[in-house]
């Protein structure tokens, strides 16, 4: 790499587990526009938590990520702290759950819900 070239954050990755349960609730719902919003707010017992709700509408400002039929959609706040981040879920005696593996986070609660950079 010349040093011109500039380093580009890989974006957000969808484990295929999380993929396929995107899908099937697409298909529950009957609505192929359905996306699933990842994203950040404030709280939790490590500063931040992860969000995790449906959108069929997209701002202008959001980046969609798509992954053939299911897609990820992040606002700009959300998204520099998701950068690099696997979308994954689980199902396990604690339930099922989409969860965010995130390298960026320096520490994590337990249950991998909330974290800090």
């Amino acid at each position: 790499m010349s040093g011109a070239e500039a380093f580009v954050p890989t974006p957000l990755l969808l484990s295929d587990s999380a993929r396929k349960r995107i899908n099937a609730l697409i298909a529950e719902e009957n609505n192929p526009s359905l996306k699933l919003r990842v994203y950040v707010t404030g709280g939790g017992c490590s500063g931040f938590q992860y969000g995790f709700d449906f959108a069929e509408n997209v701002a202008d400002d959001d980046t969609v990520i798509e992954f053939g039929n299911a897609a990820l959609v992040v606002d700009p706040l959300s998204y520099q702290y998701l950068v690099g981040s696997t979308v994954d879920y689980e199902e396990g005696l604690a339930g099922a759950r989409f969860r965010i593996q995130n390298p960026n986070a320096t520490t994590t609660c337990g249950c991998g819900a909330s974290f800090m950079v």
